[in-house]
């Protein structure tokens, strides 16, 4: 009991102490910045698109950004092995900014991809060099709360977000939903050389596993093709989608930590559980607003109003977590996958025209929460295991995990949805759907009940 009620003085002093106050600043400011343009970005585009006579290539803005950002995630582990933190940490917002400005001075449609480009690779290497910052500078007992720290930082840009993107492109034109953040990103760049210069040398360490450049573009292109077949349904389609999944296959052998297919106890069973349950919340965030618009006949503006619920969820649960230091990590990703099961039984009984529409608030509270206390766990639980060598490749494998995850089972509901189903009417599509999700989410709990004795 002791140390659950000495843990809320040690939690406030972690991330404002004198040690790690310009780090959290730093990295919470740029964390933001790169969720107000994923959050905006979408709400921008039609108009964008449309200005650019881009229709034809609506979604290719969203595919270059996903391409770009895998192969900078692997990039950025090979470097944060040999190399530390550091290059990745500072080149990353500085691309990201300069996509910024290039998209948002775009004439043509290929100038904006471009833009867009910069902005994934930019992206790609914060993700994985921020998780190596964090585990220099915060104790494996400290990053519960900087991870909750972190999932704070996405809630306003998610609450917020698409509305004030909105606004700035019909008051003030789509450009400055790029354009406005240029000059925070900057200040954040500023912030992160000081963090930067304070970091201890880093020795590389002899051996480890080493992800492939190449075999990384390989994936992203695997990833892009299923994506697009699903979204582009037809006998070509499935031809370069199975060429993308065995592609895929190909590519993840070599960038996923060995065991991981299989779940072995231990660092495999990590990667595993990320992608698991990432794919399985994002399966239903996916085709949330479309069923409660096109089954029970809500706006598009209430239609989505769940998706901020599960923001509000996922930080709450994850601030909870951030706040007991004593709990075991471990059993918060078991207790998170049985939340997020429960979450998407609810959405598939509000999938059909019988139920009603309103528990899928519901849902979202209870999966966001899952999704609040098991995504930080993972984090935790992948630096605990990961030998200090091998972060850099492991953080980025755990993140190709989750985007990989999350891409089959969107693309899964879009398959069903033309094989089964309509925009029209999505329930039998639905039904389906939620069979799956609830299966690997329950696979989730399963898997996560098996340990090793000693780390």
């Amino acid at each position: 009991m002791a140390s659950t009620i000495d843990s809320a003085p040690r939690r406030r002093s972690v991330l404002w102490s004198a040690e790690h106050r310009l780090t959290t600043i730093a990295l919470l400011l740029v964390v933001t910045l790169v969720a107000f343009e994923n959050m905006g970005v979408a709400t921008a585009m039609p108009t964008l698109v449309a200005d650019l006579h881009g229709l034809s290539l609506y979604a290719w803005p969203f595919t270059i950004f996903l391409i770009s950002s895998v192969v900078a995630t692997v990039l950025s582990g090979r470097i944060g092995d040999r190399r530390g933190p550091a290059p990745a940490l500072l080149a990353g917002p500085v691309l990201f900014a300069a996509g910024l400005v290039v998209a948002g001075t775009a004439g043509g449609m290929p100038v904006f991809l471009l833009g867009r480009a910069l902005q994934g690779f930019g992206s790609g290497l914060l993700l994985v060099s921020v998780a190596l910052l964090i585990a220099l500078t915060f104790t494996d007992h400290e990053r519960p709360v900087i991870y909750a720290a972190n999932a704070a930082a996405w809630v306003l840009p998610a609450v917020i977000g698409p509305s004030v993107a909105g606004v700035v492109t019909v008051s003030a034109g789509w450009r400055w939903v790029f354009l406005g953040l240029v000059p925070l990103v900057a200040v954040g760049v500023i912030m992160l050389v000081v963090v930067v210069r304070r970091l201890p040398t880093h020795t590389p360490a002899t051996g480890g596993r080493r992800a492939s450049v190449p075999q990384a573009i390989i994936a992203a292109l695997g990833v892009a093709a299923l994506t697009w077949a699903a979204q582009h349904q037809s006998l070509l389609a499935l031809g370069y989608g199975t060429v993308g999944l065995v592609a895929l296959g190909y590519a993840l052998r070599a960038l996923l930590p060995a065991g991981t297919l299989t779940s072995r106890p231990g660092l495999p069973t990590v990667v595993a559980a990320r992608a698991l349950i990432a794919g399985a919340y994002a399966g239903m965030e996916a085709y949330l607003p479309l069923t409660m618009s096109a089954v029970h006949g809500y706006s598009p503006a209430l239609a989505g109003l769940p998706l901020t619920i599960t923001a509000l969820g996922w930080s709450a649960a994850s601030a909870a977590q951030g706040r007991y230091l004593s709990w075991s990590r471990e059993a918060s990703l078991r207790t998170g996958f049985w939340l997020v099961a429960t979450g998407l039984v609810c959405f598939g009984l509000v999938s059909q025209p019988w139920f009603p529409g309103w528990p899928a608030f519901v849902a979202c509270v209870v999966g966001g929460a899952g999704m609040g206390i098991a995504m930080p766990a993972t984090s935790v639980l992948l630096l605990r295991y990961s030998p200090e060598g091998e972060r850099g490749f492991n953080t980025s494998a755990m993140q190709l995990a989750d985007w990989v995850g999350s891409a089959l089972l969107i693309g899964l509901g879009g398959v069903l949805l033309g094989a089964v189903g309509s925009v029209l009417d999505p329930s039998p599509a639905m039904a389906l759907l939620t069979m799956a999700l609830v299966a690997l989410a329950l696979l989730g709990v399963r898997l996560t009940g098996r340990w090793p004795s000693k780390v």
